[in-house]
């Protein structure tokens, strides 16, 4: 799709109208109405036809292409669910396989290795928060969940909420943010 300076134009995904004020390789400047220069791709991007100079219109072919989502009431969330963890692992072995004919060392490798691939997604993924539920025993499985995360410099673990999930959990935080040099 081709735009050009001037042209009306809307965000796919966004909820922004503007103006093209340039366009370089694959991507056009935008400027909205609140006078903010946004970079998009071409492929996120509607044309708008004028119908007089205040009121915009989309051409009925793009709109028969994508259906706009319509915005949902935002749902009020209660305090105490704000912080909670969008994401949580329990590493119990009855969770995992079916364990029979498993050693222990077999079930404990199982466990960690589970534990270090839903860390690595969480990490793929830019999930911040992850509870790893290990249950209550001797504290094997625990000391090898804090083996796994001392290994990452940008994860910092902690019990998780006791009063969800009592002391068989560690909640771990994720930084987003870490300089890899």
């Amino acid at each position: 799709m081709q735009f050009t300076i001037g042209q009306a134009v809307m965000a796919l995904d966004d909820d922004l109208e503007g103006e093209v004020v340039a366009i370089d390789d694959e991507y056009v400047s935008v400027e909205s109405s609140d006078g903010f220069i946004v970079r998009f791709r071409e492929s996120e991007l509607i044309p708008l036809k004028r119908l007089d100079k205040s009121v915009l219109s989309v051409p009925s072919s793009i709109v028969a292409q994508k259906e706009m989502p319509k915005r949902n009431a935002t749902t009020r969330v209660k305090p105490k669910e704000r912080n909670l963890p969008p994401m949580e692992v329990d590493l119990h072995i009855h969770q995992l396989t079916n364990q029979r004919g498993m050693s222990n060392y077999d079930m404990l490798t199982l466990q960690t290795e589970t534990a270090e691939r839903q860390l690595k997604f969480a990490i793929s993924k830019r999930i911040q928060k992850v509870v790893f539920i290990h249950g209550v025993g001797k504290g094997v499985l625990r000391a090898e969940l804090e083996y796994l995360f001392g290994r990452y410099d940008n994860v910092k673990y902690y019990d998780a909420d006791y009063q969800k999930y009592g002391v068989g959990a560690l909640e771990v935080y994720i930084y987003q943010n870490v300089n890899t040099n």
